[in-house]
């Protein structure tokens, strides 16, 4: 009896490390980790402006430890493949980054801590082809000691 609990136990955790490995094996170190706005928006590609993403963010943010933002790109036409956040004001400006499946809706919604005011950017990747919107947002009370 005890053998078999060894093997089950050993069976689930071997299947849960797979899991774990698989679905953090995508993840965006260089870009994530880059110190540089204009380094980590050319990894992305700025692409071209565009009016098709709906960019939700407080003109003035209370409180720079909760701000929220909404991206929704489901005006295109295309497969969104990705959506990306981008704070010029933080110490690591990727802030998010959000691979997405060609059944489910391109629409994020998130709360981030941010230093000081700065431009917040969503960045959408549609049919190989970057879009980008941006919007202004001021702190009141920063979120980063």
């Amino acid at each position: 009896m005890q053998r078999r609990l060894l093997l089950q136990s050993t069976t689930i955790l071997a299947i849960s490390l797979a899991f774990i490995r698989n679905a953090f094996g995508k993840w965006p170190a260089a870009r994530m980790e880059t110190t540089d706005f204009t380094e980590a928006l050319g990894s992305i590609g700025k692409g071209e402006e565009s009016d098709k993403i709906v960019f939700e963010a407080p003109e003035t943010a209370e409180n720079g430890a909760v701000v929220p933002f909404t991206i929704d790109a489901s005006n295109f036409a295309d497969h969104v493949a990705n959506i990306n956040l981008l704070l010029d004001s933080n110490d690591k400006p990727l802030v998010a980054s959000f691979d997405i499946e060609p059944s489910a809706v391109p629409y994020v919604a998130l709360r981030v801590k941010m230093a000081k005011s700065g431009t917040a950017t969503a960045v959408v990747i549609a049919n190989g082809k970057a879009y980008h919107t941006q919007r202004e947002v001021k702190v009141t009370a920063g979120g980063c000691a």
